[in-house]
């Protein structure tokens, strides 16, 4: 009798948390939130559900989200920390709500400190300066000013005709 009186003064949180614990896959479909993990400067592509027509980035420095056909979604890590995406349909109505989380890139990366000045090189398998966000300022401007010049040459020869 001393159970049933305890059981009938429970509020109904206690129910829901005995109840997870009694069904753990119950508590994790519940409780599931979907995160996107990316790192800065690459891309990652995720499938939503078709009839999403509109996505909406919470930072759109953090992340960039592109929509492809068949909801197909390509999430481009664009500056590190964590942000949030919601797809919705013509009606308005959200399909989803993800977190994506942006992290700085972890293999075959060195990172040299200059005093308080950092310089990033990408080992793969020779180490070649890289800009990555984070270096010092005028580090990070000559390995961008380097790499649009050359982009940029590429760019003139493969319009050019002999």
């Amino acid at each position: 009798m001393s159970v049933v009186r305890n059981i009938r003064g429970q509020s109904a949180f206690s129910f829901l948390v005995i109840g997870c614990l009694l069904n753990p896959v119950a508590a994790l479909a519940a409780g599931e939130t979907d995160s996107v993990a990316v790192v800065v400067d690459q891309a990652r592509v995720i499938k939503l559900p078709e009839r999403v027509s509109t996505i909406v980035v919470g930072n759109p420095l953090i992340a960039d989200v592109t929509l492809q056909p068949g909801g197909m979604v390509v999430v481009t890590g664009k500056g590190y920390g964590s942000t949030n995406m919601i797809a919705m349909d013509r009606t308005g109505a959200i399909l989803a709500d993800r977190s994506i989380q942006v992290e700085g890139p972890s293999d075959k990366l060195v990172t040299v400190f200059r005093g308080i000045d950092r310089e990033s090189y990408s080992c793969t398998p020779v180490c070649q300066r890289r800009a990555t966000l984070g270096d010092a300022p005028t580090y990070f401007d000559a390995v961008l000013g380097q790499t649009g010049n050359l982009n940029g040459a590429a760019g003139g020869s493969a319009g050019a005709k002999p």
